[in-house]
């Protein structure tokens, strides 16, 4: 039998499960799994310059492509830590992602060894699963469990910590035997799709929502297919955003009391019947519940058994991995079109596209400073439908996710559930990295880019190229907003006079100096003529120097983003458009505004 230390056959197995990239940083612990991470060769490793910025390398990595999953490696001790944000906002969204850890020796974990903490039971409430190895023939086993785990039912993240003698330890294994362990999902039955069939079928005007277990299942085409067969229009959440392309004429807009359009809470709240698939039903989505429940029937269809009825009892549920259900609804909607039996849906299509004609919000505007608006305006016209976004939280993710438009499956590359600060500038480089001919545009605020501005030096380091669209208000904008409420605006300004470059005046950080000390390229825009011409010139400059390219807007110190606590009374602080030049870059151009 081949003899090997256990670290080498946890590295073996990596690659044996496909795995092809990893994230991290070495440290005394971990170090025996790096040795063998070099000399087995066939991973290339991205070295970041903080631990949980590995982590979210590793989601971004994930979510860019189907069946990526990212890997990201840490010392003891705070290393763990570290990446505790990234496995909650990976479990939180479906995402799954290996952490490994190093660890103290097993004789002295619990002795407060230097770095020795329990990270397998810290990290266990926000991971599938996360495990201490004591034993170093267990070894492969544990490293096999959780791919299987990380692929099996509802997808998520698996953190392995290894004491450093386990990793020494030389072990009897066979890779060349070795095999993954089988998935298990699970899988609509013909009679739970025919009964959910029928109950569409029976609505006057029926909706899909399509979230990101859609995408997670690799089964957007299947979506189109049978919205297409059974004329119902999707309404995208923000996690589903791309299964459907913004363009179709199915696609309803994406509804909630955020991130949403107003022709998209307007049709569903004209809607009578709801398939949800692949969906939770998150809060910020639904709004209050009493209002998005009310007059209408629900199916939810989700891989996670306990997630039907979590948040409201649907009339009717089954589990199912989406693309298992989505085959089986396309059969049976074939059948139903042969038979004749589909209803005509002609006129409830017509009411969506003539809502997405005329329920706009305004992005023309040409102050001075910026109004964010015009940026995403702007982005439209720069950046096509092979874009891959990527963005967290903050004013920015919310107007950006109203005003721009993405046409693929995996091209909005979102942290939903968790929205950690600091995510955008690690995630784009992990999606940059697992798609590097893609054009990936990253969105943040400037509280969002100076959180983890430090791994923009991966990007010059390892030569991965994006452009990071940076809109700077020098304020915690969607805190500030949420202030209000309480009648306080306070800790939330970040404005101050830089001595070093006093041309800024107020806005405090000079991002365009911070960047490129770090090794990128950036530009700064006060202009909104300035726009796209900086945001072409931003992809030139990343496709010259291989390296990440700012554009840094700085915007008006406060604007207030539509938003509200229910779907049927969302606040539109700003003018809305009442014509086509208004918003020059809608899905629909403007006909008129509905009575």
């Amino acid at each position: 039998m081949p003899r090997m230390t256990a670290a080498r056959a946890a590295v073996e197995i990596l690659k044996r499960e496909g795995v092809t990239d990893a994230f991290g940083v070495p440290g005394a612990a971990i170090n025996p799994f790096y040795k063998a991470l070099q000399r087995a060769g066939g991973i290339d490793h991205t070295l970041a310059r903080h631990v949980e910025g590995a982590s979210h390398m590793a989601e971004g990595y994930t979510r860019a492509r189907a069946g990526n999953i990212g890997v990201c490696i840490g010392t003891s001790g705070p290393a763990g830590t570290d990446m505790i944000t990234g496995l909650y906002s990976a479990t939180g969204d479906s995402i799954p992602i290996l952490c490994i850890t190093g660890q103290a020796p097993t004789a002295v974990i619990h002795k407060e060894d230097f770095q020795a903490v329990d990270i397998a039971s810290i990290a266990g409430p926000v991971c599938k699963a996360a495990t201490t190895v004591l034993e170093a023939a267990q070894v492969p086993g544990v490293f096999q469990q959780a791919f299987h785990l990380m692929r099996s039912g509802r997808p998520g993240p698996v953190l392995i910590d290894l004491p450093i003698d386990v990793q020494l330890t030389e072990i009897e294994f066979d890779i060349e035997t070795y095999e993954p362990l089988p998935v298990h999902k699970p899988s609509a039955t013909r009679a739970q799709v025919a009964k959910a069939l029928a109950m569409l079928t029976a609505a006057e005007r029926p909706l899909i929502v399509a979230g990101g277990g859609v995408i997670n299942a690799d089964a957007s085409e299947l979506l189109v297919e049978f919205a297409e067969l059974t004329g119902t229009p999707v309404v995208p959440t923000l996690m589903g955003w791309g299964t459907i392309p913004d363009d179709h004429d199915l696609n309803a807009g994406m509804v909630g009391i955020q991130t949403s359009h107003r022709y998209g809470n307007e049709t569903f709240l004209a809607s009578d019947f709801v398939l949800g698939i692949g969906n939770r039903w998150a809060n910020r989505h639904t709004g209050a519940l009493d209002v998005y429940t009310a007059d209408r029937t629900f199916v939810h269809v989700d891989i996670e058994p306990t997630q039907i009825g979590r948040i409201f009892a649907p009339d009717y549920g089954f589990p199912s991995d989406a693309k298992d259900a989505l085959a089986l609804f396309v059969e049976g909607a074939r059948e139903l079109r042969a038979a004749g039996v589909l209803p005509d849906r002609t006129e409830w299509i017509a009411s969506v596209v003539e809502r997405k004609s005329t329920l706009h919000r305004r992005t023309h505007f040409d102050n001075v400073p910026l109004k964010p608006q015009r940026v995403y305006e702007e982005m439209n016209r720069a950046f096509g439908p092979d874009t891959r976004y990527v963005t967290t939280i903050g004013l920015s993710q919310i107007a950006g996710a109203q005003m721009l438009h993405v046409y693929r499956p995996r091209h909005w590359i979102n942290c939903g559930q968790a929205g950690p600060l600091g995510w955008t500038i690690p995630a784009a480089l992990g999606v940059a990295k697992a798609d590097p001919e893609a054009t990936v545009v990253a969105l943040s605020g400037d509280y969002d880019f100076q959180f983890m501005l430090e791994e923009l030096a991966v990007g010059a380091q390892h030569r991965i190229p994006y452009v990071h669209v940076l809109v700077n208000n020098a304020y915690l904008g969607l805190i500030r907003q949420a202030q209000r409420n309480l009648d306080i605006n306070f800790q939330v300004n970040l404005e101050f006079e830089n001595i070093n470059s006093p041309e800024l005046g107020v806005y405090g950080v000079d991002h365009v100096k911070v960047v490129e000390g770090l090794g990128c390229k950036a530009i700064r825009v006060t202009d909104p003529d300035q726009l796209l011409p900086a945001f072409e010139q931003a992809k030139k400059l990343a496709a010259e120097h291989r390296v990440p390219v700012v554009v840094e807007a700085v915007l008006e110190r406060i604007t207030n983003i539509s938003m509200g606590t229910s779907i049927d009374s969302v606040n539109e602080w700003e003018d809305l458009a009442t014509e086509p030049g208004h918003a020059p870059t809608e899905i629909k151009p403007l006909v008129r505004q509905l009575d």
